[in-house]
């Protein structure tokens, strides 16, 4: 048997363990005694220990048409900086300060939005460098690249922060909104679609904390590190057409500039889905310069007031909808004694003697409004103001855009339900007026508009989309198959027979009505009336609704008519539903690029095999705006439009232009257009190659 194998320690070992452990103590009892050890004072090195939080900022979401042009996004900014000293330059091959302060006052001056005098008077400051503001302030890193094209000597630029950028300046203001900087330096949306999905478009922030030494920037190495990261913001896609959009900008700018409209709205909706494919006014604002603002009320959904006989669409088709209409039936028009104290009169003075009541409705009859108005009184189980109810008027719709209001339609007496059956009397938003005309276009039931396509997240998942809403079935589809005669018959003989014009299809209902005096009763100038037009496109089965409306237009109903036309005509050229689409074969277009700060003689040169018209307006080097942007579209043999770094300006020959082209034009160049007549340009004020004087030019065209 084995013995078992013992284990023996020897004394030395002990008492070098012991030992260890006893130094161990000793050197511990002195760290936590001394201040100091191996020439380290401990306290000090714990006070320059510090933990440092630092943000980890999120990108904010970029904001699309629906079909991908930019309409928002986040750059970084500049100052532009001009170098006086000629100190600075070493190499008299290489100049690093300005050289030719005329030249380069003269260059940048249309590009800074400053006059040459003024960019000329801070260039001959007696300083080492000078800052060229205010139009130099806060530039985009587009204007950067356009400046540092020009290679202008002693021109540099410093480094400012992030800002928000529309590239298309009042592009669709009250839609897109805008978005600024607060006392933080967080970019925060405060307007439009900025404002109401602020959340949305400006992510998470998050955050990364370490230690670090006081004296240091960095991470003491080997140390723990605790980081959230951010989550970049969402990017929101409109239902907005960027082409059909910048057709009603135009419209707009005829009535304001024109014709010196207040205020006007002109709003195109997919007459099936209750999308808003375009949505243009005056006032508007440019959201890259929020001085430009003059009020925080969009037109579109903040915006209340009488709608005039535009209504007639819903007070007939309501007498309809009721068993109490026939077309046939003839009544006394000219005026109506509503109650002992108020009449009702047609806006013929006189009327137009016995008539049907289709005609009526052609004519735009208030007494025919009124009597049909009483009759459901008396007979329906539905009265009119419930038929308004149902449209959707005296609510919010519900659309994306903050600050809608509800208008008012509060009817006691019975000379109020008569005025609110020709649109006096009652309050209404352009969007609620788009809510209840899409009644007519499906089959009877309200849809709910909306403007927004999708929203995708950083992961690129779709987190929300707009879609079809049914708001209410209000009317029958016979009713509405009789009000599509009623409203053709407004168009071929009626109040609309400007509208006939059109090349596609038209039908629809015009409006005029008084505009309310503080005082009491209502305005009785010439032009103290707000026109209005609802229409439908093609009239066979539309695509589209257009609903426009203007205050003060200081022009007749034929002018107010030409330019929505001509407007319309364009949007249904451009959807391809016109004859003179099919003629021209518009499946044949050239895709748009990018050329904003490119050479010019490069660009024209790579597009001169190309089926379209470039006109490039000045002759300059450089590209600095383009008609369209990227991602818009020219058809064959239509213009491109390339403005160059320079105002020397010549007039080109519009013979044979459209109306929208010679508008484009005066819209880039800046100067003021009148016009007469209607197709394409046979004669011009200016002739061709003459030199445009910015400051004073204007432009007639006249057209067949």
């Amino acid at each position: 048997m084995k013995k078992k194998a013992t284990v023996k320690i020897s004394k030395f070992v002990i008492l070098i363990v012991a030992f260890l452990f006893g130094a161990a103590i000793v050197k511990l009892t002195y760290v936590v005694l001394s201040d100091e050890v191996d020439g380290i004072n401990l306290k000090s090195l714990a006070s320059s220990i510090t933990t440092v939080e630092r943000t980890l900022y999120a990108s904010r979401g970029e904001i699309f048409d629906v079909n991908g042009e930019k309409l928002a996004t986040t750059v970084n900014s500049y100052n532009v900086i001009a170098y006086l000293d000629e100190s600075r330059t070493i190499d008299a091959d290489n100049p690093r300060h300005v050289i030719d302060k005329e030249r380069t006052a003269k260059a940048l001056a249309p590009l800074l939005g400053m006059s040459e005098e003024r960019i000329l008077e801070l260039l001959n400051k007696d300083l080492y460098q000078t800052q060229l503001g205010p139009g130099g302030n806060d530039i985009t890193e587009v204007l950067k690249n356009a400046i540092e094209a020009l290679e202008l000597p002693g021109i540099g630029f410093e480094s400012n922060s992030k800002k928000r950028y529309y590239r298309n300046s009042s592009f669709a203001s009250y839609i897109i909104g805008y978005a600024k900087k607060n006392e933080e330096g967080k970019l925060v949306g405060e307007l439009g679609i900025e404002g109401y999905f602020d959340e949305e478009l400006s992510g998470m922030d998050g955050y990364t904390k370490y230690l670090k030494y006081t004296s240091s920037n960095y991470q003491i190495p080997n140390t723990p590190e605790d980081t959230f990261p951010a989550v970049d913001g969402s990017d929101i896609y409109l239902t907005i057409d960027f082409d059909v959009q910048k057709l009603a900008e135009n419209a707009i700018n005829t009535m304001s500039n024109d014709y010196n409209a207040e205020w006007a709205i002109f709003t195109v909706m997919d007459a099936n889905s209750g999308a808003i494919i375009a949505s243009a006014t005056n006032p508007n604002f440019d959201p890259n310069d929020t001085n430009t603002i003059t009020s925080y009320m969009n037109p579109l959904v903040s915006y209340q007031y009488e709608p005039g006989s535009v209504m007639k669409i819903f007070s007939f088709a309501s007498a309809i909808e009721e068993g109490l209409y026939d077309g046939d039936e003839t009544y006394m028009s000219g005026s109506i004694q509503v109650d002992s104290e108020t009449i009702v009169n047609d806006a013929e003075k006189g009327g137009w003697g016995e008539i049907t009541f289709d005609l009526g409705f052609a004519n735009s009859s208030n007494v025919a409004a009124t009597i049909l108005a009483f009759r459901m009184l008396d007979e329906a189980e539905k009265k009119l103001p419930d038929y308004y109810a149902e449209l959707g008027f005296g609510k919010k719709t519900g659309i994306e855009l903050a600050n809608e209001v509800i208008g008012d339609i509060g009817i006691v007496y019975k000379s109020e339900l008569s005025n609110a059956s020709f649109g006096q009397g009652i309050s209404v938003t352009p969007i609620q007026m788009l809510q209840a005309l899409s009644s007519m276009t499906n089959d009877g039931n309200t849809i709910k508009p909306y403007i927004v396509d999708k929203i995708v997240d950083s992961n690129g998942n779709i987190t929300y989309e707009g879609k079809r809403e049914v708001v209410n079935n209000v009317y029958s589809s016979s009713t509405v198959e009789e009000m599509y005669e009623l409203m053709h018959k407004v168009i071929t003989e009626g109040t609309g027979k400007s509208y006939g014009k059109s090349q596609v299809s038209l039908m629809g209902k015009t409006g005029t009505a008084q505009i309310a005096s503080p005082t009491g009763g209502y305005m009785t100038g010439e032009y103290d009336t707000i026109r209005s037009f609802a229409g439908y496109f093609p009239s066979e089965n539309p695509e589209y609704i257009v609903y426009v409306a203007a205050r003060h237009f200081e022009g007749n109903s034929v002018r107010f008519a030409d330019v929505i036309t001509s407007t319309i005509d364009e949007i249904a050229k451009y959807a391809k539903l016109t004859e003179e689409s099919n003629e021209n074969d518009l499946s044949k277009v050239y895709n748009i690029d990018n050329y904003l700060s490119k050479d010019v003689n490069n660009i024209t040169t790579m597009l001169e095999n190309t089926p379209i018209n470039i006109i490039v307006i000045g002759n300059g080097k450089y590209i600095i705006n383009q008609y369209p942007l990227k991602g818009g579209i020219v058809l064959e043999n239509g213009r491109l439009f390339l403005v160059t770094n320079s105002n020397d300006i010549t007039m080109p020959n519009m013979s044979n232009w459209s109306l929208n082209d010679v508008k484009t034009y005066c819209n880039l160049v800046g100067i003021k257009l009148e016009y007469s007549g209607y197709g394409y340009v046979v004669s011009q004020s200016i002739e061709a190659g003459t030199p445009i004087d910015l400051k004073t030019m204007s432009l007639s065209v006249k057209l067949e």
